[in-house]
C-alpha cells in the first residue's frame, strides 16, 4: 500500500499553486495536489509538468499528485528522491512519459522499495545509440548554434514525436506553450544513459504506447513487455507519442484503473 500521507498545509490552501524545493545545484519547481496514494508524474523531454493538467483534473479526487520539472542531465533519479523526502513520502507510484519513462525505470531500479507501480508511457530505448534514432540530437545542436533558440523550437515543433493527433485548441495551445519555454540548455548535456539491470524491477507495471507513435517507440515497449516479469502493454488508439494529450480520458481511465489494484483507490 502507498502512503496517503496528506500533502503540506500550504499546498492543501491552494492546491495548484508553484513549489520550490532547493536541491544542489538547482530550484526545483513542483506542485503538490489531490489525496489518496502519492504517484509522481515525470514529463519528457522539451516539456515540463503542465503536460500533466488533464490528468491532475481527472485523477485528484483519488490520488495525491506529485510532478515536478525535470532537469535531466542524469539528475532525475536524485531529484526524485530530493522530493519524497521533502513531501514525506515512503511509497509511490510512477507514471513517465518518454525520457520520463527511462528515468522512472532508473529510480524504480535504485529504490525498489519505494515505489509500488510503474506506468511508462511511450518509452524511449535504454541504449544511447538507438535513441539517437528518435530525436536527431545532433542535428538539433547545430540547428540551435547556427541559427539560435527560436529556430531549434520551431525545428523540433515539426518532429514526429510532438505531432498531435487531438484537435483541441486548448491543448494544442499547452505543447506550443511549454516547447516555448523550452531554454534548450540541457541541449549539449542530454541525459546519460548508464546500464539498467531490468531482470530484478519488481514493480507491477503498466506500458502504454500510442497507435501512432514512432514504430521504433512501439518496438521498444514490445521489448520491454517481454523482459518486465509483471508488465502489461496497452496501445491507446488515435494517438500519438502525446497519449495523455491526444486521449486524456482513456489515458486516465488506464492510470486509474491500474493504480486501483496497485494503489488502493477508489474506482467508484
Amino acid at each position: 500500500m502507498i502512503a496517503t500521507a496528506a500533502p503540506p498545509s500550504s499546498t492543501a490552501e491552494n492546491p495548484s499553486a508553484d513549489r520550490y524545493l532547493d536541491v544542489p545545484g538547482a530550484r526545483l519547481r513542483y506542485r503538490d495536489e489531490g489525496r489518496g496514494p502519492a504517484v509522481m508524474l515525470l514529463h519528457g523531454w522539451t516539456l515540463d509538468l503542465e503536460m500533466w493538467d488533464p490528468q491532475v483534473a481527472g485523477l485528484r479526487s483519488d490520488l495525491r499528485l506529485v510532478r515536478f520539472d525535470r532537469r535531466g542531465s542524469g539528475h532525475d533519479a536524485t531529484d526524485m528522491a530530493a522530493l519524497c523526502r521533502h513531501l514525506n513520502i515512503a511509497r509511490i507510484a510512477l507514471i513517465g512519459m518518454s525520457q520520463g519513462a527511462r528515468a522512472s525505470l532508473q529510480f524504480a531500479a535504485k529504490a525498489p522499495e519505494i515505489v509500488s507501480a510503474l506506468i511508462l508511457d511511450g518509452p524511449p530505448a535504454l541504449d544511447g545509440a538507438a535513441a539517437e534514432d528518435d530525436v536527431p540530437i545532433a542535428h538539433l545542436r547545430e540547428v540551435l548554434e547556427s541559427r539560435g533558440v527560436e529556430a531549434f523550437r520551431r525545428e523540433w515543433r515539426s518532429h514526429p514525436l510532438v505531432q498531435l493527433r487531438s484537435r483541441d485548441p486548448a491543448i494544442r495551445q499547452l505543447v506550443d506553450r511549454m516547447i516555448e519555454r523550452y531554454a534548450a540548455q540541457d541541449l549539449d548535456a542530454r541525459d546519460a544513459i548508464p546500464p539498467l539491470s531490468l531482470d530484478s524491477m519488481p514493480a507491477p507495471t503498466l506500458i502504454l504506447s500510442g497507435e501512432f507513435d514512432l514504430s521504433s517507440r512501439l518496438r521498444t515497449a514490445a521489448r520491454l513487455r517481454a523482459q518486465l516479469r509483471a508488465a502489461e502493454h496497452v496501445v491507446v488508439p488515435d494517438a500519438g507519442h502525446l497519449i495523455n494529450l491526444d486521449q486524456p480520458k482513456i489515458y486516465n481511465e488506464l492510470c486509474r484503473s491500474f493504480l486501483a489494484r496497485h494503489a488502493i483507490i477508489s474506482t467508484d
